[in-house]
């Protein structure tokens, strides 16, 4: 009896040190939506409530090359993005309502460091494979088509 006893709180101790580590999973796959830039077809997941823009691309460990996350706000304003907990290198390009690129910025894993936007007229944010814009040639000024509706 005692040593099931001790078994029971070994794995009760056990459990409970590996729930917190269970839950700091990725968020399930989001809707997509299929945007094309500059020619090229991108697959992108769909981040529009609060909840699923601030767990982003965290603690996903591949992506295809032309898939991504699009983040939609609320409003226009400006943006800023961190790469907590995210463990791929990740391209993001902040977007205006227009379906305007404005700036693109390359993103480290796991840096904590926000990068601000310069703009305050972002309406979107495309996380894409690190390199991605530039691999396709794409720069501000290029448009997007294919983004939803903002709210």
């Amino acid at each position: 009896m005692k040593c099931i006893r001790q078994f029971t709180v070994f794995a009760i101790l056990a459990l409970s040190l590996c729930l917190p580590a269970l839950a700091k999973g990725p968020q399930p796959r989001l809707p997509a939506v299929t945007l094309t830039i500059a020619g090229v077809t991108v697959e992108a997941e769909v981040a529009d409530q609060p909840e699923t823009r601030k767990t982003g691309m965290m603690f996903r460990t591949e992506m295809g090359e032309n898939e991504g996350m699009l983040f939609v706000m609320d409003k226009p304003g400006p943006a800023s993005f961190w790469m907590k907990n995210t463990l791929i290198p990740l391209s993001i390009a902040y977007i205006n309502q227009t379906g305007m690129i404005l700036e693109i910025y390359e993103m480290q894993p796991e840096d904590e460091t926000a990068i601000q936007s310069r703009f305050s007229t972002i309406v979107y944010a495309l996380g894409m494979p690190g390199g991605w814009f530039q691999r396709q040639g794409i720069q501000p000024g290029s448009r997007i088509s294919g983004l939803p509706s903002i709210p």
